[in-house]
């Protein structure tokens, strides 16, 4: 599957970077995802498969269950303690970095980015700065995601309360989060980083379009005039690319507005 990634610079040396939304993707994961555990077991059972197909697809099953009580949660009563767990997951999940959901986007489908940038910054410089995200999210998740498993049992300590067992869930979702963020960064690294003999190779004798799209890697950098005059326009001196600006990019490319965001607010 391809998917189109989006980098440009919002003040000097921060950059923000982001994945398409691509809706029909999605709903086709979604479809593909079990939805019971009668069809669970139905699919693991059916064909014998590698234990690691297994355990993604335990993980998918349990992902998909979170988001469904998640939207149970967004949409109980004002005041109810439903609704109040609702707003303090908000405020933990706006503690994540987007740098980590970036690498979440990377999903085991992807086998092809093509990745859009402004004309004014040099082809090399943003491969570069595609794999120094995807070398610094594999060391920091791999990290993190056996701290978060570690700490998996001492959460069942708090199930003995009248209440939902939140230290629980929330390390559990944390554990799985970093577990994507790492195969995402392991996935991008791999992609961003192959055929590069093939680009120096005879490179005096490529145009530059040649030199964007080697034969058969994949990776494609496609410099984009659209979002060079989007960040010329929002530009504020010193102060980087504005907000109104950084929105109207994700409105032209597709990207989660929220998630993006975050980029902008770390400047």
């Amino acid at each position: 599957m391809k998917a189109r990634l989006v980098v440009f610079p919002i003040k000097g040396r921060k950059w923000c970077f982001g994945r398409s939304v691509d809706p029909a993707a999605a709903q086709a994961q979604a479809a593909r995802t079990p939805s019971t555990l009668r069809d669970l077991w139905d699919t693991i059972t059916s064909k014998p498969k590698p234990l690691n197909a297994n355990a993604e697809l335990l993980l998918d099953f349990a992902s998909n269950k979170m988001n469904k009580a998640w939207v149970g949660l967004e949409k109980a009563p004002e005041g109810t303690v439903k609704n109040k767990i609702y707003g303090l997951g908000l405020r933990l999940l706006a503690r994540v970095k987007p740098s980590e959901i970036f690498l979440k986007s990377i999903t085991k489908e992807v086998s092809k980015v093509h990745v859009a940038y402004p004309p004014s910054l040099n082809a090399r410089l943003v491969r570069r700065r595609l794999r120094h995200i995807a070398l610094r999210g594999n060391i920091i998740h791999k990290k993190y995601f056996y701290g978060s498993v570690s700490l998996l049992p001492f959460t069942f300590a708090f199930s003995v309360l009248p209440l939902p067992n939140i230290p629980f869930f929330w390390i559990s979702f944390r554990t799985y989060s970093h577990w994507q963020a790492l195969q995402g960064s392991e996935r991008l690294l791999r992609l961003v980083s192959d055929c590069s003999g093939t680009q120096k190779s005879d490179a005096s004798n490529k145009s530059k379009d040649e030199l964007h799209k080697p034969l058969g890697c994949p990776w494609v950098l496609e410099p984009s005039e659209e979002l060079e005059k989007l960040i010329c326009d929002g530009e504020e001196g010193n102060d980087g690319v504005n907000k109104k600006a950084v929105k109207d990019i994700c409105k032209t490319f597709h990207l989660n507005k929220n998630d993006i965001l975050k980029f902008w607010d770390s400047m």
